[in-house]
């Protein structure tokens, strides 16, 4: 018998095979495998300097590894074979990845000499040459549903910080992306504001998207995340379900750092 829509396994969004990146002696990844599935939210975890900023920038071209495949939908880059390609070409490649993904960072990286409403229709105008009414129009019905309506003329000095933040998720959506990245988008606000934007990304969470998160807030992953994956020294230590990796973690190392977190000194 065939098995059911239901029983078949979720066709993954993104593939990452075997990615590897050094800087100099210093390996920062070391043959790193992730698939996530459409719909899926993966949480990195790890300690400082485990590779996780650089994983996630390896997803959409920001980074260059080394080695290894990254595969978004129908679109898969071998960086491996794309160091020998052109420049330009090469370009094209990591191009390819970011039409399919957008990045929120975690010190926001909006123009501070543009309007909300500027910062948030640049990518849309100049990048996929869509038409400049359709562009402000879809952005300001994206700040009215993150309480920033009133905000589009203002400038980036005069937001909060979490209020920037979710002006830098809002100029993630409006690329239409398959795939959201998160590095660490909490991590810059003072304490206050950081619920309003976890909050945010819970709402996405619910609506759907395909996200991998880089972050420090394990209690996020624990009610969010469908996967958790816990890097350690550039590799993939431990990867399964919230409750199995936060909560009976198999590997020591695992145990340790989740240990430190929920139980600071």
């Amino acid at each position: 018998m065939s098995p059911s829509p239901a029983e078949l396994p979720a066709e993954p969004l993104l593939t990452v095979s075997a990615v590897s990146r050094s800087f100099g002696d210093h390996q920062v990844l070391r043959a790193v495998d992730l698939s996530v599935a459409r719909g899926e939210v993966v949480a990195i975890i790890g300690a400082s300097g485990s590779g996780k900023t650089t994983l996630l920038r390896s997803l959409n071209g920001l980074e260059t590894p080394d080695a290894g495949v990254v595969s978004i939908g129908e679109v898969a880059v071998d960086f491996g074979v794309l160091g020998a390609a052109k420049p330009a070409a090469a370009e094209r490649q990591r191009a390819a990845l970011r039409d399919r993904s957008a990045m929120v960072f975690q010190h926001y990286h909006l123009f501070p000499h543009r309007t909300v409403l500027q910062n948030i229709t640049e990518g849309p105008i100049v990048v996929q040459k869509r038409p400049r009414e359709e562009a402000e129009r879809e952005a300001l019905e994206l700040l009215k549903r993150v309480g920033l309506a009133d905000r589009a003329d203002a400038y980036p000095h005069e937001l909060s910080g979490g209020q920037q933040q979710r002006v830098g998720i809002v100029r993630a959506l409006a690329l239409k992306p398959e795939l959201l990245l998160f590095d660490e988008p909490t991590s810059a606000l003072d304490p206050e504001l950081v619920g309003e934007v976890l909050l945010l990304m819970r709402d996405l969470a619910a609506e759907g998207w395909t996200m991998v998160v880089v972050t420090h807030e394990l209690q996020f992953a624990r009610e969010v995340a469908t996967q958790v994956a816990f890097l350690d020294a550039g590799s993939v230590l431990e990867i399964g379900p919230p409750a199995q990796v936060l909560g009976e973690p198999r590997e020591e190392r695992t145990r340790q750092f989740v240990r430190r977190l929920t139980h600071p000194l």
